[in-house]
């Protein structure tokens, strides 16, 4: 079964960086694409609006993110690569120290009877 999260994070006000940022996401680094598909992940999306990034996350029943965050911590591409995007993105108001993407809350699924 299939789980899905959502994510929010803001970068910086400067087109230079905003550039750069999508060019990074362009072709990302092979060791973050492998760290985060033996996290579970099955399928990840990111979405631009502004500064404001929304990622949507599908993942399968071994992920979880506190085993996501301790194999990033020991993996040396992971780490370099999120000190690389921390120059682009700041915290979101009322985000704790070091935090950076943070889970929404779902409030709204749309419920209709197939077949009626």
């Amino acid at each position: 079964m299939t789980k899905r999260h959502c994510l929010t994070l803001d970068l910086k006000d400067d087109p230079q960086l905003l550039a750069e940022y999508r060019r990074y996401h362009k072709k990302i680094w092979p060791e973050i694409t492998k760290s985060i598909c033996d996290a579970g992940i099955l399928d990840m999306e990111i979405y631009l609006l502004g500064t404001r990034l929304f990622m949507i996350m599908e993942v399968d029943d071994s992920f979880s993110f506190e085993k996501k965050a301790k194999a990033d911590a020991a993996n040396p591409k992971v780490r370099e690569w999120e000190e690389l995007m921390w120059k682009f993105q700041q915290p979101l108001p009322g985000a704790k120290p070091g935090e950076k993407w943070l889970r929404m809350e779902r409030i709204f699924k749309l419920e209709v009877a197939r077949g009626e």
